[in-house]
């Protein structure tokens, strides 16, 4: 049996991904409530709520592994808009977590802007006794109708060649459409297909075999810049239903958001893509055989 704590979890869309590869969630740690309760709901009571800048790591259950999803907002490039691309010091305590627990291997997720941040990519990939291979970009869109890339590391004790995500049949947009899909339409969406706004909506069409854009966190607030054509509704199209924003991610159907929309729309968006987690689990079982 092969061992993983996963920290900074959210729902759990990373771990779905491992635990399909055969791995074992032995601890995860969450601090927003709305997605311990999905996890909870969904992968089992294993998560644990809590600020893990303030979690000692000798306390926690020992593991293979060490996956860390730390939130990507001040890493991304997107933030340079808004000013608030400075990073954050989370990456301190992956660090910490690796330097007391001395893992066999450790992954680390976010978005290839994280690159941009120099001081963070030395700690994540440059620890002593461990031999570091970089993935940027892994494209979600290899399985899913999805435009998503992120840089992947992967660190493991010994020398091991990890194979990159082979090209396989992608799941199709026009599969992951509901055919009664549960939606509320904002006013936004006219007033953004009509000229309203600086920037006219991102539409994906089902039938043209379109790739979707970036699943965002918020886009329970922004539904109208993130569109698929439907003829059933006005205007042709409409926003993506929350089962639908979760296939995007290669969420299964049987699990379930037992949160608000608005929540679920944003674990999704904060998620990574299954088969990503998936891939990572994978190669590591072959690491560990």
């Amino acid at each position: 049996m092969i061992t993983v704590n996963s920290y900074f979890c959210g729902a759990g869309l990373m771990d779905i991904g491992l635990m399909s590869a055969g791995l074992t969630i032995n601890q995860a740690f969450e601090l927003d409530p709305d997605a311990c309760a999905t996890y909870r709901h969904n992968l089992g009571s294993h998560v644990v709520q809590c600020d893990l800048t303030k979690q000692l790591v000798l306390e926690q259950d020992t593991c293979d592994g060490m996956v860390f999803t730390y939130p990507c907002t001040k890493y991304s490039s997107i933030a340079d808009i808004h000013g608030t691309r400075t990073g954050d010091e989370l990456f301190l305590h992956a660090l910490r977590h690796l330097a007391l627990a001395r893992p066999e291997f450790y992954v680390v997720e976010n978005v290839p802007g994280m690159r941009a941040f120099p001081i963070v990519m030395e700690a994540m990939s440059k620890l002593p006794d461990y031999y570091v291979q970089v993935f940027c970009p892994i494209k979600s869109e290899t399985w899913l109708p999805q435009r998503r890339n992120r840089l992947i590391i992967i660190g493991t004790r010994r020398p091991f060649a990890i194979r990159p995500p082979e090209n396989t049949k992608r799941v199709r947009l026009a599969d992951i459409v509901e055919d009664d899909p549960r939606v509320t339409i904002p006013k936004a969406v006219h007033t953004r297909m009509t000229g309203g706004y600086r920037d006219l909506p991102i539409i994906s069409d089902p039938v043209n075999d379109d790739l979707a854009p970036t699943c965002v966190a918020h886009y329970a607030k922004d539904k109208s810049t993130r569109l698929v054509a439907d003829k059933r509704f006005p205007l042709g199209v409409r926003p993506y239903s929350v089962r639908e924003y979760a296939r995007l991610q290669g969420v299964p159907d049987w699990f379930q958001f037992p949160v608000s929309d608005t929540s679920a729309y944003r674990q999704i968006g904060n998620g990574v893509s299954t088969p990503v987690g998936e891939w990572v689990g994978n190669e590591m079982k072959r690491y560990m055989a």
